[in-house]
């Protein structure tokens, strides 16, 4: 794995506006990718859940994953970034999920551009894309996900639509032509799961992501 470090990133500032992250890139302060997939997400599956096991269980629930989540985060991206080694720890579910993840990604990945890179795409939106390199070949996204449990391809649209978002960000202003994604996804009983973006859906993506800024902006902003 080879660390090349051919593109020049900036470190954007996040802020918070209106209770929703932001990046200052430059002049402009553009909503998050998270940002917008929120606004603009159908609730309504999300909603009977909490209602049937009780808000304050599933709010309980949400939290545990988000820290199980960023935890793990940290882990791969000391790694990537600081070549600091995921020290085993049986009693940190973290450590165990980010070395599943890097098991089974490491020997993939021939080339690594940049770890937890800040993009935008300007007057529309920015974002932090875990890894950003080549993976098998390919000009590649790659985001790490945890998980309570397994998902199904049909679930995950919103980290499809994250992956063309960055695509799509480093295209407009590096002039790649980046149109593969690759979802790492680990679960609290250490599961592991890769779903992909490939050419023959990137369009396709890409298409739904424009229609997703366009509603945030005449809608949600």
């Amino acid at each position: 794995m080879k660390i090349n470090q051919k593109y020049s990133y900036i470190d954007y500032k996040r802020k918070t506006v209106d209770g929703s992250r932001h990046y200052v890139c430059g002049e402009e302060t553009l909503p998050s990718v998270t940002t917008i997939l929120d606004r603009t997400k159908d609730k309504t599956a999300l909603e009977e859940w909490a209602n049937r096991i009780g808000k304050d269980n599933a709010e309980r629930i949400k939290n545990e994953a988000a820290s199980r989540g960023t935890k793990m985060h940290q882990f791969l991206e000391d790694y990537f970034m600081e070549s600091k080694p995921i020290v085993e720890d049986a009693n940190n579910i973290s450590s165990s999920m980010a070395q599943i993840v890097l098991g089974n990604i490491e020997s993939k990945i021939d080339e690594i551009w940049g770890a937890e890179v800040k993009l935008y795409y300007p007057g529309k939106y920015a974002g932090t894309t875990d890894l950003v390199g080549v993976w098998e070949g390919k000009d590649c996204i790659i985001d790490f996900k945890q998980a309570n449990k397994m998902k199904k391809e049909e679930w995950i649209d919103d980290y499809k639509l994250q992956m063309v978002s960055y695509a799509n960000a480093h295209n407009e202003v590096y002039g790649t032509n980046i149109r593969h994604g690759v979802i790492s996804m680990c679960t609290q009983f250490l599961e592991y799961q890769e779903f992909y973006i490939s050419p023959t859906t990137f369009d396709y993506y890409t298409k739904l992501w424009w229609e997703r800024v366009e509603d945030f902006y005449k809608y949600h902003k």
